[in-house]
């Protein structure tokens, strides 16, 4: 508790509004001030760290109760930092809505400082930007239309640099367009690679793959066991259901029966399945490669039988259980698992997934020249040697690739930008971090103090 005691102070100009006033001392009071000076540098800290409710709940620990409302109106009450123009600009778009209200956020790129906010992503606005604020040399952006035009209208003597994550990630999005294109070959050599030689048949499966009886008692007899072994441990029967994930009443039953045989009596006589007569056809196409449980829906509704997918796959598990069907050989890779293989380093891959790309490169000559291009493309952005980027560029018009070939005309048409952002050391790595406007963790990031004067008054 500090008791202080000051002056108070008259005016002896009968004219002026004010007669009287009480001194201020230097450094711990000020004029209509509710805090001190060194409390008030506290409360600004920590509203522009945590914002509001966050900040009031870490204050509410160090004594100074504090609502969340007069940390945000500190805040607000800040003056805007001051900065210089820089000679490198990032530019980069964010969201306080997604899907609905959108903004503009200019970055330092040497200082990684948040310079203003604009409202929406529109052209106009960074191109007004630019015109008040002349003299920025690089301008770090994103492939989007509307900052290339505002650029190229407003800095004409900028040179625009494209953010090479970017880059990769449009090159990600038209691999896998590729992929998928080819996925049938990858379907095609995994079913040649899964049929038997020798024109295997029906004929050649044993006899036991006919019916699924073996499965059903052998699996009967493994659960009596084991639910006697623990009954006579002492176990209580709701505890070996828990123990083996076995209903009550099954093991009521094993446990009351003298005798796996009379369990078995029991299953002899259970209903038979709708699919039962079409059991050596379905053996018979599995043996053919046929493993999907759709195609044969459709081929046996084709044969008039009704029943649902479910039925089917839980037939063919059935006979799978015991042995009796061979297991179905490694399926075809999906379009993104070997779109991130192909993207991924070499040696960021393990042994399986380098066996599983060398096989569906192999499978597909097509896919083995995308797989080379991409890798070409990271060396180039790697090394950052754009002046490569034209044989590249031609290379890729060689090969039946389609969505690559699209991607190299996009390039194209942002040729400077692209070739800059592959040459040069600008990168859009700070803009990207301050757009996350809720995670100010360094002074790169918006202040909670911008955020909430842009959500507030978006013409500002």
């Amino acid at each position: 508790m500090i008791d202080l005691s000051v002056r108070r102070l008259f005016c002896d100009v009968h004219s002026c509004p004010r007669q009287t006033f009480v001194e201020q001392v230097e450094g711990l009071t000020i004029r209509y001030g509710r805090y001190t000076p060194l409390l008030l540098r506290l409360l600004q800290a920590v509203g522009v760290a945590l914002a509001g409710r966050a900040g009031a709940r870490l204050l509410a620990v160090m004594h100074p109760v504090v609502s969340r409302v007069t940390l945000l109106a500190l805040v607000m009450a800040l003056p805007d930092p001051p900065w210089e123009m820089p000679e490198a600009l990032g530019v980069d778009d964010f969201a306080l809505r997604r899907g609905g209200t959108y903004g503009t956020v200019l970055v330092d790129m040497a200082t990684h400082q948040v310079l203003d906010l604009l409202p929406g992503r529109e052209a106009d606005p960074l191109a007004a930007w630019l015109t008040r604020h002349p003299g920025v040399l690089v301008i770090c952006r994103d492939r989007a239309g509307a900052y290339t035009q505002a650029a190229t209208r407003a800095a004409p003597q900028a040179v625009q640099v494209a953010d090479r994550w970017h880059l990769w990630h449009n090159l990600g999005q038209h691999a896998e367009k590729d992929v998928a294109q080819h996925q049938g070959c990858l379907h095609r050599a995994a079913a040649t690679a899964d049929a038997p030689t020798g024109g295997a048949g029906i004929e050649d499966l044993p006899a036991q793959a006919l019916s699924a009886q073996g499965v059903l008692e052998a699996r009967t007899r493994r659960r009596y066991r084991e639910v006697h072994a623990l009954l006579e441990q002492g176990w209580a029967m709701a505890e070996v259901a828990r123990e083996l994930h076995l209903n009550f009443k099954t093991v009521k039953t094993f446990a009351r029966a003298p005798a796996v045989q009379d369990v078995l009596g029991h299953i002899a006589g259970r209903r038979p399945s709708k699919l039962d007569p079409q059991r050596q056809y379905l053996l018979a196409r599995w043996a053919e490669g046929c493993h999907s449980p759709t195609v044969l829906h459709q081929e046996m509704a084709e044969r008039g039988v009704t029943c649902n997918i479910r039925l089917i796959t839980r037939y063919l598990r059935t006979l799978q259980v015991g042995g009796h069907l061979p297991a179905p050989g490694p399926a075809a890779p999906k379009t993104r698992k070997l779109v991130g293989w192909i993207m991924r380093h070499p040696t960021a891959l393990d042994s399986d997934e380098r066996q599983h790309l060398s096989t569906a490169l192999a499978a597909c000559p097509e896919l083995g020249a995308l797989h080379r291009h991409v890798q070409a493309f990271a060396e180039i952005m790697a090394k950052r040697e754009g002046q490569y980027l034209h044989t590249w560029v031609e290379q890729v018009r060689t090969d039946n690739l389609p969505a690559l070939g699209a991607f190299a005309s996009g390039l194209e048409k942002d040729w400077d930008a692209v070739t800059a952002g592959l040459t040069l050391a600008w990168s859009s790595g700070a803009v990207e971090g301050a757009v996350n406007i809720r995670s100010r963790c360094s002074s790169g990031r918006p202040t909670a103090r911008q955020a909430l004067r842009y959500s507030g008054n978006a013409s500002s």
